[in-house]
């Protein structure tokens, strides 16, 4: 039966990425007894991909919200959309008004208040998301642009694309890179997971962040686990983690050191498995991909 996996962390920077890419060459070994669908499912930064070297397939725009549109043969420069407009949206130069579509909020008072209807609200393309062939497997990835919102939106679309190819073609796993945070696309990516992998960082903040997300997994009731990134450069820091996940039974699956040859692999492009085998971290990460790959069977039976 085909699971999905999720990744997140409370911020950026943590190593979500680099062990997503890891998972997906540890997944692509032949003698490998999973088969993955890769999704990246940070939209706002999408950057799996760097590590992977897809081969892009397709290409689609995504469509989210409204922006409001002047029928410049309508209008008859009376000034009210500017002033019902409270994104200062209407820019008027030398008697033509125009919207500008950043600064429009799509909340259509502009559209309402007309007296010549001189004003539509049109869907506007706020991204796109693409279909590649990676070393690794298939790779569902996005970008929005910039100032867009629906970003979950996005998310769940990428999800679903992956999750159908993987059914079609009988995959074991969608391994999903989520965002970064606890927002709305936070809360997309690990909708209908089977499981969450949440990197922390041996920190004040790093603690705080895990919190966060391990309480937005739990309200949707996603099952979550933690490993500890770089858990050798501040020990204190991850006894703290360490002692909340004890307290509450969340399973700590495992500690990557704290390793100068995952940046020599980024800068090489590759994931620090399949550059370094032998290295510190990536003997850390094949534990970790382990129990992650028993906890998912585990569910399955």
């Amino acid at each position: 039966m085909m699971k999905q996996l999720v990744i997140l962390s409370g911020k950026g920077g943590t190593g979500k990425t680099c062990l997503n890419a890891a998972f997906a060459h540890l997944a692509a070994l032949e003698d490998s007894t999973v088969r993955a669908v890769l999704a990246d499912a940070d939209v706002d930064a999408s950057n799996l991909g760097l590590l992977l070297f897809p081969e892009l397939m397709e290409r689609q725009d995504f469509k989210g919200g409204k922006v409001a549109e002047i029928n410049q043969a309508a209008c008859e420069g009376c000034g009210t959309c500017v002033e019902v407009c409270r994104f200062d949206a209407v820019q008027e130069e030398e008697g033509i008004f125009q919207i500008d579509s950043i600064a429009c909020d799509g909340c259509a008072a502009c559209v309402y208040q007309c007296p010549e209807e001189a004003i539509s609200m049109r869907e506007q393309i706020a991204g796109e998301w693409c279909f590649s062939n990676s070393r690794y497997g298939p790779l569902f990835h996005a970008s929005l642009r910039p100032a867009q919102e629906n970003s979950g939106k996005l998310v769940t679309l990428v999800k679903q694309k992956a999750r159908l190819l993987a059914l079609d073609e009988e995959y074991d796993l969608v391994l999903v890179d989520g965002p970064p945070g606890i927002g709305c696309p936070v809360i997309s990516a690990a909708s209908g997971a089977d499981l969450a992998l949440i990197v922390a960082e041996p920190t004040v903040a790093g603690a705080h962040d895990m919190r966060r997300v391990l309480a937005t997994t739990d309200h949707f009731g996603v099952q979550a686990l933690v490993c500890i990134n770089k858990a050798d450069l501040y020990p204190d820091g991850t006894e703290v983690i360490e002692a909340f996940c004890r307290e509450n039974h969340i399973e700590m699956i495992g500690h990557i050191p704290f390793d100068l040859t995952v940046t020599k692999a980024m800068v090489q492009g590759q994931p620090i498995t399949a550059f370094a085998p032998e290295a510190l971290a990536s003997r850390s990460i094949r534990r970790i991909w382990a129990r992650v790959k028993e906890s998912l069977i585990g569910k399955a039976s």
